[in-house]
């Protein structure tokens, strides 16, 4: 299935999802591999390490530390990859009310990561996002 390209359709769709526990951000030295048994939700390969992104619970398990907590919010909308504007419109919306977020973009979805404490004024900013998209 083909993913939606429309901007208004997306914001529309987005309906915010948040996971219901924190996330941490780690990175490996180079050539050091991913532990046994962590299944990260994301990896990253950069030059400095590989950058591993996880619930903070399985990061500390795996004797990694997690670091500041972040939230993951799942956009349900499917995205095309090629879609033009919804990460402009969600960051715009989240800085207008203060809040960072850092994406990861799956083939599927859009990942965001805000901080913990700001979680749920998140995902009202992303509500108002998408019912300002559909009342115009």
């Amino acid at each position: 299935m083909a993913g939606e390209t429309d901007l208004r359709r997306l914001l529309c769709g987005m309906d915010p999802r948040l996971e219901p526990v924190p996330y941490g951000y780690v990175t490996l030295a180079p050539g050091r591999s991913v532990p046994p048994g962590l299944v990260p939700f994301a990896s990253v390969a950069e030059d400095e390490g590989l950058t591993l992104v996880a619930p903070a619970a399985a990061l500390a398990d795996a004797g990694l530390p997690p670091g500041p907590p972040w939230a993951r919010i799942s956009l349900a909308v499917q995205s095309d990859l090629a879609a033009v504007g919804l990460t402009a419109a969600f960051a715009a919306a989240l800085a207008d009310v203060g809040i960072s977020a850092n994406v990861i973009a799956g083939f599927h979805h859009d990942h965001l990561f805000v901080p913990w404490p700001r979680r749920e004024a998140a995902v009202a900013a992303l509500v108002a996002l998408a019912g300002s998209a559909a009342d115009g």
